[in-house]
């Protein structure tokens, strides 16, 4: 099981202890999350704010480069999705596969098509890539295959879909992103992923990657509902990472993952943003939505977190409540035999 090591910083720093009157140092500058949140609460509210925010965290908090350790962690993804169709249909790629929430980058779908699938399904509420960052992408496949790199994390490459991948990054130039995507069988959806376009019982792979914890559940329990239609019945797998670290601290080492658990609800809500949300779900909602959903809950790899650094953060009643172990699972891989869902008729 691949597991995400998630950023951590140090204990919180001591409270000011500044008096009246006194002379003190140079004030402490503003912690970098919030200084982060601010910024994207602000953006959330402009015309284009996910072309601002992708300018704001290329250009500012360095947040959006297609690094190794963020493209092999992708990759590792895509060969455990790849692992759990084989390990619960005994097929050895599925014909076609839906992801949501790709993101910048498309590095899953990509690994996707070099595996053989046949027909490669995105769905986001906006076009996040361009024609330039599926180059970027394209471009740290070739690389990574050149250096040996790319095979110890991607099991399954024919050779004919490689041999495809340089034949289209060498006619790149000619070409728009519609005609790169579609030599890559890959479609993307824009569109509410609660109404997709798509048939029922006609996808064999539903994955993601780490999306889950940016959807509240209002939205996500009728997403799952989604899902379960689309996937086929039997046949189909469903494979999906979360990420339920305080994404913050992925940026600011001044504060821990579970930093964000400190707020309630309200004050959350003042803190949170549409364009980079977290619902701060920990590992006992989502098992609450599956069962809703009627999603079997096949496999549940799980990262138990940082029991000790959980310590350090006064819990808001909201998740102090329920058991340490329970609350600091970070990381956990959800793997979904369709074979043992039951039908709710919307197939």
């Amino acid at each position: 099981m691949h597991h995400i090591t998630a950023t951590t910083g140090a204990a919180l720093p001591p409270k000011n202890t500044y008096k009246p009157h006194q002379r003190t140092s140079t004030p402490k500058t503003m912690k970098k999350w919030i200084q982060k949140a601010i910024v994207q609460k602000t953006i959330s509210y402009l015309p284009f704010s996910r072309s601002i925010n992708y300018l704001f965290q290329k250009h500012i908090t360095k947040g959006v480069h297609l690094t190794d350790a963020y493209f092999y962690d992708r990759l590792a993804h895509a060969t455990a999705h790849l692992n759990a169709y084989h390990k619960y249909t005994g097929n050895a790629v599925p014909q076609s596969s839906l992801e949501i929430g790709t993101g910048w980058y498309p590095i899953v779908p990509v690994a996707f098509f070099l595996a053989g699938v046949q027909q490669i399904y995105s769905v986001d509420i906006a076009l996040l890539t361009s024609k330039e960052r599926l180059e970027t992408t394209l471009l740290k496949f070739e690389t990574g295959y050149k250096q040996g790199q790319l095979q110890p994390y991607l099991s399954t490459i024919l050779p004919e879909r490689y041999a495809a991948l340089t034949a289209l990054l060498k006619s790149r130039h000619h070409l728009t992103l519609t005609n790169m995507l579609q030599q890559l069988h890959i479609t993307y959806l824009i569109e509410d992923a609660r109404k997709l376009s798509l048939s029922g019982n006609s996808v064999d792979l539903v994955n993601s990657n780490n999306t889950f914890e940016h959807i509240y559940p209002q939205i996500l329990v009728p997403v799952l509902q989604e899902f379960k239609r689309v996937v086929k019945k039997p046949g189909g797998v469903m494979s999906h990472f979360i990420d339920m670290s305080d994404h913050f601290a992925h940026f600011d080492q001044s504060v821990n993952i579970y930093n964000f658990l400190r707020f309630s609800d309200a004050q959350w809500k003042w803190i949170d943003n549409s364009i980079q949300p977290q619902s701060r779900c920990r590992i006992y909602d989502y098992r609450q939505m599956y069962a809703q959903t009627g999603l079997p809950l096949t496999e549940e790899n799980c990262n138990q977190g940082a029991p000790a650094l959980l310590q350090t953060i006064p819990l808001h009643s909201k998740y102090a409540q329920h058991p340490p172990q329970e609350v600091a699972i970070s990381h956990c891989h959800f793997v979904s035999d369709m074979s043992k869902a039951a039908e709710d008729g919307r197939g």
